[in-house]
């Protein structure tokens, strides 16, 4: 199939059955409950509705284009449910969306509370690819090639692209300031990503360090691959790895700002170690 549009307001291009009229007026993300949030410049009460675009020249594969996208049957929640060390049987499990916290927002909150108290948490980011140049004209091929586009509504303009370099670079740079919070209080922070954009960081950052997941670990990266079953995509965990504030600086090359005192102190206690020093009985 050549059609670059794998799924378009949350349904699947390759559904024989959709009625692309009803969808495209309706506008709706399913996943979100209310209508798509992705609109046009030019257009504010249009939405674009792409979710998930095929991509590469040699070797084409679906990229999801739309964070929403992530939040299929909420399995990515289900999927930290074991980070919430103090959760207890009979408490509620709440889902909190954007909160902001020192270094920046974070897109959801997993919540155990009991009788109307919070007693944990776990931050949820949401990461899918960022596009350069734009959809649109693809988008509204896929719709002329089912009868809903006239073509004088086409507009050439330059090819769209998958701007890995710069998804990859900033997402590690929001995490590098936020998993620091996380950290200093006991707490967990997920990043959920593609396996395709988890494969990307490896190549390009220091991530031999970052191996499987372990508990005691601030955070942890859970990467999803697309699968295609029944005329439907769907989310499926293919890996769990996880590292700490400080593994994160090694991944970006960086030295962590929060452990400079330490580092200082450490140099000046190694520099007066002598056996003057040593303790004896």
């Amino acid at each position: 199939m050549n059609n670059p549009i794998v799924e378009l307001f949350t349904i699947p291009t390759l559904r024989t059955d959709a009625d692309w009229q009803q969808i495209v007026t309706a506008q709706e993300c399913i996943y979100l409950n209310r209508k798509c949030v992705k609109v046009r410049k030019s257009q504010p009460d249009v939405s674009i509705g792409t979710c998930t675009i095929r991509h590469g020249a040699k070797q084409a594969h679906e990229v999801i284009v739309c964070p929403h996208r992530l939040l299929e049957r909420g399995q990515v929640f289900f999927d930290c449910l074991h980070l919430l060390t103090l959760h207890e049987p009979g408490n509620e499990i709440h889902r909190v969306g954007e909160i902001e916290i020192p270094g920046g927002n974070v897109d959801y909150f997993l919540v155990s509370v009991r009788a109307g108290k919070v007693i944990d948490f776990v931050g949820v980011e949401l990461q899918s690819l960022d596009t350069t140049g734009t959809l649109w004209p693809v988008r509204q091929q896929f719709l002329r090639s089912v009868g809903l586009v006239e073509p004088d509504a086409l507009q050439a303009t330059r090819p769209y692209g998958v701007n890995w370099k710069m998804t990859a670079k900033t997402t590690m740079l929001q995490l590098h300031h936020k998993v620091e919070t996380f950290e200093h209080l006991g707490k967990h922070l997920v990043l959920v990503i593609q396996d395709g954009l988890l494969a990307y960081m490896r190549r390009e950052f220091n991530f031999g360090h970052i191996q499987d997941a372990k508990l005691g670990h601030a955070m942890h990266f859970h990467a999803y691959s697309l699968t295609e079953r029944d005329q439907a995509y769907h989310l499926q965990l293919a890996s769990r790895t996880s590292t700490d504030a400080s593994g994160i600086a090694t991944a970006l090359g960086l030295h962590m700002s929060a452990n400079v005192e330490l580092e200082v102190i450490l140099n000046q206690l190694q520099a007066k170690l002598s056996t003057k020093t040593l303790l004896r009985l």
